[in-house]
């Protein structure tokens, strides 16, 4: 059975609260362990500069929330775990989607329609500071989701628009170009997960500035729990659990039975410094062990950075790199020298030994992943089915940096072919790879 690919993007803007931990990250992180799932997990720092724009802020921000899915139990080498300005290839289908993509459609953008009527409310020109970034951001998200071909994206009602928008994007691309190159992505909304209460009761949110910090030091959490809003109500008199930020925050990080006896004392009349001393007590228990976790990832920013990079180098090898490919060849960004020259036809033999090798992937009817190394017209190696492009791209990645084990039982050489051919074969491939790397 071949996996469901889930991916979910975190923006690299500010430091990282209790709020995203119980909406986002505890979520997220069970999610990952579920059976029969690849999950994605990237820094979406491209997002992040529509509107930020202090570059230490960013490189900061970056920093933070990386330790902070990983002190909270992300396991990086179980999941694709990578910074979104480390694939190259994000971007390059960003402008593949551009060329496709309805302006009409981005005009409808709930991001841009808002700062447009926020432009008109206050009698400005409708785009008046409104960047090329804030409009094109439907596009990038939809490179994000669609060069992976996720199929579910966790994502907030707010977020749908352009779940919705990736998948005009992908059908158009594939209509246009004649094959399903893009899985159609759908957006997968929890209305069950909990939205916490801030510092003034609103929900907890960096735009109210009325977060706690996930990491705070244990004094600065007990100063902040001391600090949130409550009514007048004295110890004694009963106090309503609906509506209270206090027990709402309680309930995210209690048990059943807890939640039922803090229930029961706000009924006795618990006094409002009591209650917050237990509400402290009860989310310091899960977070102090997460924190000495974070504090000690943020003292080693380079195993942080090693981490990232090496994430993005081997979904590049798997993934990201062969799908480009593939793209490019689809919208005509092709090798000139496949292409027959007037009057050389009847020179160039068919299979000529002057092709350059390559590998070709793709998805077939059994549902399983397949990849060959062809020259010309001629087929050297076909794979055995895989059950995800992940592991088709692993296999091609041990080939091109290795030489040919003709006993594996995940390929055969293709008719009338010899191991020693196809090795001299991906030597020509790797050594074509290394001079188009020195072309400027």
């Amino acid at each position: 059975m071949s996996k469901t690919r889930v991916l979910t993007g975190i923006t690299t803007s500010g430091t990282p609260h209790l709020g995203n931990y119980v909406g986002a990250i505890r979520p997220a992180i069970a999610a990952s362990r579920v059976a029969q799932t690849e999950s994605f997990y990237f820094l979406a720092d491209y997002h992040s500069l529509i509107k930020a724009q202090d570059p230490a802020r960013t490189q900061r921000s970056t920093l933070e929330i990386a330790a902070a899915w990983l002190a909270c139990g992300l396991e990086p080498d179980k999941v694709w775990f990578y910074r979104q300005s480390d694939i190259p290839e994000i971007p390059e289908l960003t402008w593949l989607l551009t060329c496709v993509a309805g302006k009409g459609i981005l005009n409808r953008a709930h991001a841009y329609k808002a700062a447009v009527d926020k432009n008109r409310a206050e009698g400005e020109d409708d785009d008046a500071g409104i960047s090329a970034g804030l409009f094109m951001y439907p596009v990038l998200m939809a490179a994000d989701i669609l060069l992976f071909n996720a199929h579910r994206v966790p994502v907030g009602r707010d977020q749908v628009q352009h779940i919705e928008m990736a998948r005009n994007f992908g059908q158009r691309f594939n209509h246009i170009y004649g094959h399903e190159h893009f899985v159609l992505p759908e957006a997968v909304v929890d209305d069950n997960v909990a939205t916490l209460p801030g510092l003034d009761g609103r929900k907890m949110s960096k735009s109210y500035d009325n977060t706690i910090p996930l990491f705070a030091p244990r004094a600065e959490l007990k100063k902040l729990i001391a600090g949130i809003l409550t009514d007048s109500r004295a110890p004694g008199e009963p106090k309503d659990t609906e509506g209270s930020a206090l027990f709402q925050l309680y309930q995210a990080f209690a048990t059943h039975e807890q939640t039922a006896a803090f229930a029961l004392a706000f009924s006795e009349g618990i006094a409002w410094g009591d209650a917050k001393q237990r509400l402290f007590e009860c989310i310091d228990a899960e977070v102090s062990p997460l924190r000495e976790k974070y504090e000690a990832l943020m003292a080693r920013p380079g195993e942080i950075e090693a981490i990232l990079r090496d994430g993005a180098a081997r979904l590049r090898a798997a993934c990201a790199a062969p799908a480009l490919l593939r793209l490019r060849e689809a919208v005509g960004l092709r090798d000139l020298s496949q292409v027959a020259v007037a009057g050389d036809a009847g020179k160039a033999k068919k299979g000529s030994d002057a092709a350059l090798p390559m590998f070709k992937q793709y998805r077939d009817a059994d549902g399983k992943f397949y990849f060959k190394l062809v020259q010309g017209e001629r087929v050297l190696l076909q794979s055995a089915g895989f059950d995800s492009p992940r592991d088709a791209g692993v296999r091609i990645a041990a080939i091109k940096h290795g030489t040919l084990d003709a006993d594996q039982p995940d390929f055969v050489l293709g008719e009338g072919v010899h191991s020693d051919e196809v090795n001299a074969a991906l030597e020509a491939f790797v050594a074509a790879q290394l001079e188009g790397s020195k072309q400027p």
